[in-house]
């Protein structure tokens, strides 16, 4: 009987501190810094012409009480540059990222994705854009017809 109080007490004790530490854990959680885009969905640039580049500025705001860092940006291919801001984010703080599609050698509907990875929970978002790239009307391409 006494191994069993003893026993009992040390699973009690654990079970506490876990939940301690899950409560820190928690409330660390919601301090860290959070990315919060203006775009919400998928941002459509409409129809293009094949050789055009199109930009848009992502819009975003750190709704965190830490300061934001952006690690890195990476794309789904290379048609895509991203620009970001090398310094924190200071909390309410807004700040953008610049997104450039160079639509040469695309033809038809694009769907790109830009995943930034910053010192948020989760560690990565992604944004994502799509664009409607129709031929130039002096391409050389020549239709299948016979």
């Amino acid at each position: 009987m006494k191994n069993f109080a003893i026993g009992l007490l040390l699973l009690l004790g654990v079970t506490a501190c876990n939940q301690t530490q899950k409560g820190s854990s928690n409330e660390m959680s919601d301090k860290m810094p959070k990315i919060v885009f203006a775009d919400k969905g998928v941002y459509d640039f409409g129809e293009i012409t094949e050789g055009d580049t199109v930009v848009r500025n992502f819009k975003f705001k750190n709704e965190g009480e830490f300061p934001l860092i952006i690690n890195n940006i990476n794309t789904s291919c290379g048609c895509t540059t991203p620009e970001w801001p090398k310094q924190p984010i200071e909390p309410g703080k807004e700040a953008s990222i610049k997104v450039m599609f160079n639509s040469q050698g695309k033809l038809g509907v694009q769907n790109k994705t830009v995943t930034v990875y910053a010192n948020t929970d989760p560690a990565y978002s992604e944004l994502a854009f799509r664009v409607m790239v129709n031929p130039r009307a002096d391409s050389n391409r020549t239709s299948a017809v016979q």
